[in-house]
């Protein structure tokens, strides 16, 4: 429990430090409006938001729980109970996942909340492509 707890304290300070830096809005900007996020798909652009500027692979793996819930729970669950990732990401609706580490979560939103709806979309769809 001690090593979750400071992981969480260490990843929440990494990610605040982040917030403040203009590099993370930068490459949010360049990946919303250069011509490279047209060229792909929905999933493509998604998984590099999510292994790149969103910063959500730090938490998040495919098929195992690290800080945050796997990808793929978070899909099954999202799908299972209708829920509305872009709305979550935006920080307009309540956590259905893993509500306990929804404060190391909140962190995060600074980022996801800068993002364009259309970036947004594409983690969601990269999300449920993990249940294929």
């Amino acid at each position: 429990m001690r090593k979750v707890l400071f992981l969480a304290a260490v990843l929440a300070f990494a990610s605040c430090k982040k917030e403040g830096s203009e590099s993370t809005n930068t490459a949010i900007e360049s990946i919303s409006e250069g011509e490279s996020a047209k060229a792909k798909s929905p999933e493509e652009l998604g998984k590099q938001l999510f292994e790149g500027a969103g910063n959500c692979f730090a938490c998040h793996q495919p098929d195992q729980k690290v800080i945050g819930p796997s990808i793929k729970e978070i899909a099954k669950i999202y799908r299972d109970k209708n829920g509305d990732i872009v709305t979550f990401l935006k920080g307009n609706a309540e956590p259905i996942v893993d509500p306990s580490q929804f404060e190391v979560m909140k962190t995060n939103f600074a980022i996801t909340q800068a993002m364009s709806d259309e970036e947004l979309k594409a983690i969601e769809t990269y999300i449920y492509s993990q249940l294929k």
